[in-house]
């Protein structure tokens, strides 16, 4: 079938960044339109700096923008944490060209003797990143968005992933629980935020970690991005080995004059709220990848993510109504598991 996209590229390169193609082949692809391509040169080609491989990117419009990417790409790269080096654009076609961070996610590469110096760099980075002034250059993780990404929990995850239906009193709960929890996330205090800071988008590399997917960043609370790496949807540790590798972040951040305060405790409780948070919009958007988009694979990520979730809740009188929440939606697909099973087995 005809890939009309990877046509276009595949001229770009050639044509209009006049690149010596030897090869190009999927490098990979994420939840979104995005793909990414992996192009071998023929030739050395002075823009690569003497790489014999380069990443483009194809972003079509208007479902993708390229221009927060490059946007971002640039701040990032002012505080020399590790992020592809942009050597071409055609912004308003959606293609970009840039430097090759490897094969190699920590996702990959993740185990017991290798995830000490691995979280230490990326601890590293992250307090990098969050010295960034930012305030002005990058959208406000807002009251508004931070609602938006719970809506996802009810809208896709309740109604269309699990086809259940939530009475008044039940969406009256999910209101009040969410009310609190952004409370607390807007009353931490603001950095850069990658927004996606997990082991898929990180990569072992030189300098490490490589640093992708971080177009979608915000200025919001401090907790979220290490909420994202250390209750990760892909990779699960202890809850004693999340502890430890918060604690090491809280010191990095506390001598880099980050603003997490003087008590681990309450800096601890602030990141299982905005874990909260995630947790409940990551449910949302597996589910909405599923049904809309036909990417199932990610609910098979669902009960890690779960887990998470109710175990947060638990640990917090508040949060306490969105675990029975949760309880009463079990009961209501094992009470319709248990009707379909008995209409099946009627004569």
């Amino acid at each position: 079938m005809p890939d009309a996209r990877a046509e276009a590229l595949s001229q770009w390169l050639t044509t209009a960044q006049r690149v010596p193609v030897a090869g190009i082949a999927p490098a990979s692809s994420d939840a979104s339109f995005r793909r990414y391509f992996r192009i071998t040169l023929s030739t050395p080609w002075p823009p690569a700096n003497g790489a014999t491989t380069l990443i483009a990117m194809d972003a079509p419009p208007p479902m993708e923008d390229c221009r927060p990417f490059v946007h971002v790409a640039n701040l990032l790269a002012s505080t020399g944490v590790h992020v592809p080096h942009i050597v071409g654009a055609d912004v308003e076609h959606g293609f970009l060209l840039m430097s090759d961070l490897g094969t190699r996610t920590y996702a990959s590469v993740l185990d017991e003797p290798s995830a000490g110096a691995l979280y230490a760099d990326a601890l590293d980075a992250l307090v990098a990143m969050q010295r960034l002034e930012c305030a002005h250059a990058l959208p406000a993780y807002d009251d508004a968005l931070l609602r938006r990404e719970l809506a996802l929990f009810p809208d896709w995850y309740v109604a269309r992933h699990r086809a259940l239906a939530l009475t008044d009193a039940q969406r009256a709960t999910l209101a009040e629980v969410f009310d609190a929890v952004v409370a607390n996330n807007l009353a931490q205090p603001r950095v850069f935020v990658h927004r996606d800071y997990h082991s898929r988008n990180l990569m072992l590399s030189t300098p490490n970690p490589g640093i992708l997917d971080f177009q979608d960043a915000v200025y919001g609370p401090i907790t979220y991005d290490l909420v994202s790496l250390l209750r990760d949807a892909y990779v699960e540790w202890s809850e004693a080995r999340q502890v430890e590798l918060a604690q090491a972040y809280f010191e990095r951040a506390r001598r880099a004059g980050l603003s997490v305060g003087s008590d681990f405790d309450a800096f601890w409780r602030d990141f299982e709220w905005m874990g909260v948070q995630r947790q409940v919009k990551v449910l949302g958007i597996f589910a909405r990848l599923k049904v809309r988009d036909g990417k199932a694979a990610y609910v098979s990520d669902m009960p890690r993510v779960m887990g998470y979730l109710r175990r947060a809740c638990a640990r917090h009188a508040e949060l306490a109504p969105l675990l029975s929440l949760l309880d009463a939606l079990d009961a209501l697909d094992a009470n319709a598991h248990r009707t379909t099973v008995a209409s099946l087995a009627a004569p």
